[in-house]
């Protein structure tokens, strides 16, 4: 169950907004006080924001109900004002993959479920920048949130544009699986494939880099957002206090969970994958192949077909577009768009619950291929491959599937990428899919 904060107990939220001039995101992002939110998705407008004035957490099977509970009392009565519909009080946050933790102390800091209502928000949008300030609780008031309005859009507005900088030197790098134990792992789950206890299952490593410097991750999302701008990209830190470096979770993942907007809902399977060519000949000859590769397609088919079945409790129409290659700067995969109706009015996590884990990250039967994953693996997912994302006081929310990830404290940084395993998948062939997947992350952590 979760643990209410005092900030969430006797909640009147206050929110006033109020068109800004900020100098870039990157900028605001390192300006903003800890714990820090950033998330841009496609056609969505981006948001940085700063503080908690309210924070929810959970933990176990019910952390999904136990943060929709608390979404609504946050947000269920309050004093707001806001020029823009993207600028209005949201929560941020997401949860862990298992209901369970590990043996493992790298996510300590993270529970199984954080959102936070940010103190203060930045919120970009075709329509200009927006300042949004948050207050939480029986002592906030009009004036006082409105007297820090006009003085954080003064200090954001006041803000220098940034000077990139080099991204750091890798000093070293630690597999948690080497590879003679992800072959017999593969093989091991090949073996209950074809026995029929598994049709599928996602089997991830990890990889940690020491830098040569704390890493900055305002900049890590800055780069990849040159790289990927079609993206999810995210960060989230917890809500931890003390001196020591502030551990930040975050990502560029093509993968969404789920959109729901009013009665409409946005999702899609995005499973198989090969590298880029060299050229573009080349490329085009990857991608025929992939559309035209048995073991993919199933694999795929597998995914898609089961968010159909997810989905179908809740909605009135489900359609599903035409199977097509996705482009990214180091792989491509098959994507399959989807669109639901809901049947009647429900809420965003109600839909995240019934979707996570999609088979694209965990397996079928889903149960089989989590306790597989929990014996296989030699590390705790944490919040890789989970949901993270934002929900408003409607229900309205998104959600991405956070893969193509990493965990950063100072100076260190774990990475986390996984591969699907079906009956005929090779081990070897799986392990160079699995660095493929690193390079996103990998690739703008290191000097080039």
């Amino acid at each position: 169950m979760g643990v209410p904060r005092s900030d969430e107990t006797g909640t009147r939220l206050v929110s006033r907004s109020a068109r800004a001039s900020v100098p870039s995101l990157r900028a605001a992002l390192d300006a903003m006080p800890a714990p820090r939110t950033f998330w841009t998705a496609p056609d969505e407008a981006s948001v940085v924001a700063g503080g908690a004035a309210a924070t929810l957490t959970a933990d176990g099977r019910d952390r999904f109900t136990t943060i929709k509970e608390g979404v609504g009392r946050v947000l269920c009565e309050g004093d707001v004002h806001a020029g823009t519909e993207a600028a209005c009080p949201r929560l941020f946050g997401g949860f862990a993959f298992h209901d369970q933790r590990a043996d493992d102390d790298t996510w300590d800091d993270f529970p199984g479920a954080q959102f936070v209502l940010p103190r203060v928000q930045v919120t970009d949008t075709d329509r200009g920048t927006w300042v949004t300030v948050n207050a939480v609780g029986p002592d906030a008031t009009v004036d006082a949130v409105s007297d820090r309005l006009e003085s954080e859009c003064e200090r954001l507005e006041s803000l220098d544009a940034p000077t990139p900088t080099d991204p750091p030197e890798i000093v070293s790098r630690t597999r948690t699986t080497p590879r003679s134990a992800w072959r017999e792992s593969v093989e091991a789950a090949i073996d209950r494939i074809r026995a029929g206890d598994l049709q599928k299952v996602v089997l991830a490593q990890a990889l940690a880099v020491t830098l040569d410097r704390p890493l900055s991750l305002p900049d890590v999302l800055a780069r990849l957002g040159e790289t990927y701008p079609d993206c999810y990209r995210f960060l989230v830190e917890p809500t931890v206090e003390g001196d020591t470096a502030r551990p930040g979770f975050f990502g560029a993942t093509p993968e969404r969970l789920v959109t729901r907007h009013g009665r409409t809902v946005t999702t899609g399977a995005l499973a198989g994958t090969t590298g880029r060519g060299d050229t573009p000949a080349e490329d085009d000859w990857l991608a025929q192949e992939l559309l035209d590769d048995e073991k993919n397609v199933h694999e795929h088919e597998l995914v898609a077909e089961t968010i159909r079945d997810q989905l179908d409790p809740f909605a009135s129409s489900i359609t599903a577009g035409q199977r097509r290659v996705r482009r990214l700067e180091t792989v491509q995969h098959l994507f399959t768009p989807m669109t639901a109706t809901l049947e009647r009015d429900t809420h965003v996590l109600d839909l995240v619950e019934a979707l996570h884990p999609t088979p694209a990250v965990g397996g079928l039967p889903p149960e089989t291929a989590l306790a597989t994953i929990r014996e296989t693996e030699p590390f705790d997912r944490g919040w890789y491959a989970a949901p993270v994302g934002w929900v408003d006081a409607a229900g309205n929310g998104s959600f991405a599937v956070a893969i193509r990830s990493a965990l950063a404290r100072g100076a260190e940084t774990t990475l986390f990428a996984g591969v699907g395993v079906v009956a005929d998948s090779d081990p070897d062939r799986e392990w160079d899919e699995v660095q493929l997947k690193y390079r996103p992350i990998l690739d703008e952590l290191e000097h080039r």
